[in-house]
């Protein structure tokens, strides 16, 4: 009865330990959404040479279902001390829309967002052709409540000039 029971016991634990390996195993090749956040100091609408790239600010990766829209991944990143970000998501998300969000800033006078740069789609999956794990989020702004002196000369800088 004894090994009988033993018996069991080496079968069963046979049976669990691929699921405990598979369980326990770091994801291959996990995505790495990058991007970076920025203050709009001259109010243009889009990143000027004066804009200024904002540490501290959060943002998240969201996925939803294609079909539905119900959310079925999220997970948020704070920048660093250059703008930048990284959001790490071990998934492929491949039939599913993704975004890199705004959340919030912590600089007082650029906290409202820019309006059409509160997101950037990315695209979270292997069947793509992109070899690489890394995906780049196009850069997203918040914008300052009042621009800085000297924006008339920067902005002078963007005007198209006829030829």
């Amino acid at each position: 009865m004894a090994m009988g029971v033993a018996k069991v016991l080496i079968l069963l634990a046979m049976c669990m330990l691929p699921a405990l390996v598979s369980a326990t195993r770091p994801v291959k090749n996990p995505f790495v959404v990058c991007g970076k956040v920025y203050c709009d100091t001259c109010r243009a609408g889009f990143e000027t040479s004066v804009s200024a790239y904002i540490p501290g600010a959060t943002v998240k990766v969201e996925c939803k279902d294609r079909d539905t829209l119900r959310l079925v991944y999220s997970n948020e990143a704070v920048t660093d001390s250059t703008g930048a970000y990284e959001v790490h998501v071990a998934e492929d998300h491949e039939d599913q829309l993704c975004e890199s969000i705004l959340v919030s800033s912590p600089q007082a006078d650029c906290a409202s967002i820019e309006p059409g740069r509160d997101r950037a789609r990315v695209i979270l999956t292997d069947n793509n052709g992109i070899s690489s794990n890394y995906r780049y989020a196009n850069t997203m702004g918040f914008i300052k409540d009042h621009p800085l002196s000297g924006c008339t000369e920067v902005l002078k800088q963007y005007q198209e000039v006829e030829v």
